[in-house]
């Protein structure tokens, strides 16, 4: 149903001022179980029940608290949509920012504080778009699912994989779903304007490295020291240059780089069109292949003893099907006198950038941007749609954003002075409900 111009008024008004609200509810997840999402669920739950929206508060420990409701479409009998978002924030250091993190404010065009990238901008969004459908009795193409999940920031142990295990009922009948990271532009090469819709993931594989050797007085001879055993495999490791891998999402990406810079695309070698990309390179320079970072040491006790132990962290991401490349190479270059652990481990993803869902997302775009060109792209990181996978949904990527061409939108992620653009909210806003129009 098409809205009037005082509707879509209305719907832009709405999302700027509930991202506003909720960037004043901290709901930060400081992770090891330490987080409070209630005050941020019973906000949202409150928005839903204001116009009708039943809706339940799953607690699912103390204080971690996810939104689920259901809404009716106009065919209940074909497959639904998960429509989804994550409630928590990571954690901030105030003294480093220009403003107050939880204050909201409205400066220089943007909405400022921790979540208005990651994801209450987003969360604003589904919100003010589902109170619209109830103010003028709009009944979607399917049924949705909304659920606004607890604890994505810290494994989501509390949030979408404890629905998926303990109530997977609330997800029977429902095939695909949208959130987070993807949907946004980015300005390459000859201001061609690309949004990203996230059509892939890494996956992980956090790894303990420890190693053994003699404890002894630091003033001593010593051949087999586990600290020189760890830092070396840490430093072969930290230094090794992965191989570049093509996955079906980063082809027809790099592909379509290539077509519209006019440079030469090589599987092998993609690189040079990473010079393309601007401040996204961050992102994106990192799905060209798997990568592993040392992140933690630990060994000793005292400067003049040698201890008998030493470790190390490993962060791998792995690419969709290199999962055992990953591991093995890592092994290969930790050597044979330290021992590897697997810590945490989550799956990749990849689905196809095809179908009527994909359809539907390009077109939205179109429909309030004739020049952009949506493109899949593979995330170096996750989000909750690791969960659903396991419950048969295909999730994407597809929270949109036209963002100003000079905005290193990747570096706020999580980032200090997070925040995002009004005029690109307005924009994403008018995109989704476009969107949800013709699922």
């Amino acid at each position: 149903m098409k809205l009037t111009s005082e509707q879509i008024l209305q719907l832009e008004d709405e999302t700027i001022s509930l991202c506003q609200e909720m960037i004043r509810i901290p709901s930060v997840n400081y992770g090891e179980g330490k987080g409070d999402e209630k005050a941020m669920a019973e906000y949202v739950a409150a928005k839903l029940s204001e116009v009708g929206i039943k809706n339940e508060l799953i607690e699912t420990a103390p204080n971690r608290v996810n939104v689920v409701a259901h809404i009716e479409g106009r065919d209940k009998d074909r497959p639904g949509l998960v429509l989804h978002g994550h409630i928590d924030v990571v954690p901030v250091n105030a003294d480093d920012w220009s403003v107050d993190p939880f204050g909201g404010i409205i400066k220089d065009g943007f909405i400022w504080g921790r979540g208005a990238v990651d994801m209450k901008d987003m969360d604003a969004m589904i919100l003010a778009s589902v109170r619209m459908w109830q103010r003028i009795g709009y009944k979607p193409p399917r049924n949705i699912l909304l659920v606004f999940f607890a604890d994505e920031e810290a494994g989501s142990n509390y949030g979408s994989r404890w629905l998926v295990k303990h109530r997977p009922e609330l997800f029977k009948g429902y095939s695909e779903a949208i959130s987070e990271v993807g949907g946004f532009s980015i300005t390459i090469t000859g201001e061609n304007r690309l949004y990203l819709i996230e059509a892939a993931q890494k996956g992980i594989q956090w790894l303990k490295l420890s190693a053994k050797g003699t404890a002894g007085h630091g003033s001593f001879v010593n051949k087999d020291n586990a600290v020189t055993k760890v830092s070396d495999a840490v430093s072969r490791i930290g230094n090794y240059e992965w191989p570049q891998v093509e996955t079906k999402t980063s082809s027809k990406f790099f592909r379509k780089i290539a077509e519209l810079t006019g440079d030469k695309y090589e599987a092998s070698n993609v690189k040079p069109l990473l010079n393309h990309l601007g401040n996204a390179v961050k992102m994106l320079g990192a799905t060209i292949s798997n990568t592993a970072n040392p992140t933690m040491l630990e060994a000793g006790y005292k400067a003049n003893v040698i201890p008998g132990e030493a470790s190390a962290v490993i962060d791998g991401r792995f690419l969709p099907g290199y999962e055992d490349a990953l591991h093995q190479t890592i092994k290969k270059l930790a050597g044979d006198e330290v021992s590897v652990e697997i810590l945490t481990r989550d799956i990749a993803l990849e689905v196809d950038f095809a179908g009527p869902l994909v359809d539907a997302m390009c077109k939205a775009i179109n429909s309030e941007d004739a020049q952009g060109i949506p493109v899949p792209y593979l995330m170096s990181g996750g989000t909750d749609n690791k969960a659903l996978h396991d419950v048969g949904i295909v999730g994407y990527g597809f929270s949109p954003l036209r963002l100003p061409k000079d905005l290193d939108f990747f570096a706020l992620f999580h980032g200090v002075d997070e925040r995002v653009p009004i005029d690109g909210l307005k924009f994403g806003v008018r995109v989704l409900y476009e969107f949800l129009d013709n699922i």
